[in-house]
């Protein structure tokens, strides 16, 4: 049987460690996905902007979807799996079903159980955000996989961010402080210790937190990982949160990818400043 594809999108080439333990928790429960992603598999949402370019580019993608006789495509991103659904769906034919990765595990959670053996003392928030409703319910199925997990407890909280990632408040003056101190305010409230991120792009507004605030950051995919005994290291976490990000990268790292393009196209992300 033609393996399903794993499409972990155009946008998490930071975060590598998220994309290799996603595919060793779809294979400890039986799923066999291809992974799929970067430029070349866009949905077209980072060129909103420039409709005929979007299109182009989820249309490409999801060619190669169909040529590709995969029976689903499983997505990582809650964004991309809505442009799926939403626009590239809408303007080619799908010869495919598709699934958020939360819910091909989910799916699969009587064989999920029996590999969080590893206890975890967390009392979690996650940081939901508006605009899933009826489309992809990470906002309902994330708490209820990592409430599995042996030594956590989720602390539930009415509060939703405003849009459905955080990237999107960044422009906005003020917006992503605002979402910040109310997140906090959640944590506060309920007696959390971590935060538990769904996007990638949230992670990278959120772990600036963690240096701050006395809290814990990391993505529902990490947390998972953890209660299965699964190895990882957050780098991305390490380098925004370091004092000096180019010694965080390491010399050796900065002069293999070139100083000029990490100092021009890598610190300026991470020593951006921080919101709250």
């Amino acid at each position: 049987m033609t393996k399903s594809v794993f499409w972990y999108g155009c946008n998490m080439t930071r975060h590598s460690e998220i994309i290799r333990l996603s595919e060793r928790m779809l294979a400890a429960v039986g799923v066999e996905a291809a992974p799929v992603g970067g430029p070349s598999a866009c949905c077209g949402s980072t060129k909103e902007s420039t409709p005929p370019i979007a299109e182009a580019m989820g249309d490409r993608t999801m060619k190669a979807f169909n040529a590709s006789g995969a029976p689903r495509v499983i997505t990582w991103c809650p964004s991309c799996h809505m442009n799926l659904d939403d626009f590239m769906g809408q303007t080619n034919d799908q010869n495919f079903d598709s699934q958020h990765l939360c819910e091909a595990l989910y799916e699969r959670r009587a064989a999920l159980a029996p590999l969080l053996t590893r206890t975890v003392k967390a009392r979690f928030l996650v940081d939901r955000h508006v605009g899933f409703n009826g489309r992809v319910p990470v906002n309902e199925i994330i708490p209820e996989l990592l409430s599995m997990i042996p030594g956590v407890s989720f602390a539930d909280h009415a509060y939703r961010a405003p849009s459905y990632m955080c990237f999107a408040l960044a422009p906005i003056p003020g917006a992503l402080a605002d979402v910040q101190r109310a997140t906090l305010a959640a944590m506060k409230e309920t007696g959390a210790d971590t935060l538990i991120t769904i996007f990638h792009s949230c992670h990278r507004e959120m772990i600036g937190l963690e240096r701050d605030h006395g809290i814990r950051v990391v993505n529902w995919v990490h947390l998972l990982a953890e209660g299965m005994g699964l190895p990882y290291e957050d780098e991305y976490k390490a380098w925004r949160n370091a004092e000096d990000p180019l010694a965080a990268i390491g010399p050796a790292r900065v002069a293999a990818a070139g100083e000029a393009a990490v100092r021009k196209l890598v610190v300026p992300e991470l020593t951006r400043p921080r919101q709250v």
